[in-house]
C-alpha cells in the first residue's frame, strides 16, 4: 500500500483529505505541525508528502527542505498564497508540485498519481551499495555476501547516512540533527559511542568500508575501491 503523509494544521483538511485519499487506496498518515511529520518519517516508509505552509513550529517551506535533505519522496506544498515568489520559494525548497487553495481534492488526487510515476521510474536510492555490502533502507536490512544483519535503528540510520555519502565529511552536530532530529537533547557523545558499536560490529565482517575519524571536526565513510 502507498503511505501519503499529510502535515496541515487545519484539522478539517486533514480530515477531508485522509477521507478522499483513503477512498483512493492510499494509508494516510497525519501531521499537525512540522516536528510531527519528521517524527513520523522516521518511523513510517512515507512515499509521498503533502505539506502546508502557514503552520506552527515550522512552516512548510523549511519542512519541505528538511524532507528533501534526507528522503527521496516527491512533495506537494499546499498554500492560501498565489504569488509567483511564494512559488518560487516553494520550489527553492525542494518541492515537486504547488497547489493552492482552496483545490479540488480530485486535483490533488491526479497530481499525486502523476509525481508517483515519476518517481518510480527513478533509480532507487533506498538501497546503497558498497563492494559486497548492500544497505537497504525500505527493509532496514545489511547485507554482506550471503549474511543479513539487523541493527538497531539510530545504528541503521547513521551507517545508511554515512554509506549514501562516501568521502563527505560530517560533523557530530550535523550528524545528531540528521540521524537524532533538531530537538535531541543527549550531546555529541552519542555519535561517538554508534561509531565504535558500528566498527565493532562491521570490523570483523567486512573491509569494504571504514568510519574515519577527522580529527576537530567529525567522521567521514571511506569506500574501499
Amino acid at each position: 500500500m502507498t503511505n501519503i503523509l499529510i502535515v496541515d494544521d487545519d484539522i478539517n483538511i486533514l480530515k477531508l483529505l485522509n477521507i478522499h485519499l483513503s477512498q483512493q487506496g492510499y494509508k494516510v498518515l497525519e501531521a499537525k505541525n512540522g516536528i510531527e511529520a519528521l517524527e513520523i518519517l522516521k518511523k513510517e516508509l512515507c512515499h509521498l508528502a503533502v505539506v502546508d505552509v502557514m503552520m506552527p513550529f515550522m512552516d512548510g517551506y523549511t519542512l519541505t527542505s528538511e524532507i528533501r535533505k534526507q528522503y527521496n519522496i516527491p512533495i506537494i506544498l499546499l498554500t492560501a498564497k498565489s504569488q509567483i515568489e511564494d512559488k518560487e520559494q516553494g520550489f527553492q525548497a525542494g518541492t515537486d508540485d504547488y497547489l493552492v487553495k482552496p483545490f479540488e481534492p480530485k486535483e490533488l488526487t491526479f497530481r499525486i498519481k502523476a509525481l508517483l510515476r515519476r518517481y518510480d521510474n527513478q533509480p532507487d536510492e533506498s538501497i546503497v551499495h558498497i563492494g559486497s555490502t548492500t544497505i537497504n533502507k525500505k527493509s532496514y536490512e545489511v547485507q554482506i555476501g550471503d549474511r543479513t544483519i539487523l541493527l538497531p535503528l539510530k545504528e541503521f540510520e547513521l551507517l545508511y547516512f554515512l554509506m549514501s555519502k562516501p568521502l563527505q565529511v560530517f560533523s557530530r552536530d550535523h550528524l545528531i540533527e540528521q540521524i537524532w532530529g533538531v530537538d535531541y537533547e543527549g550531546d555529541e557523545r552519542t555519535v561517538d559511542v554508534h561509531v565504535k558499536r558500528l566498527r565493532e560490529r562491521f570490523s570483523k565482517l567486512t573491509d569494504d568500508f571504514q568510519i574515519k575519524t577527522v580529527r576537530g571536526v567529525g567522521y567521514s565513510l571511506e569506500a574501499k575501491l
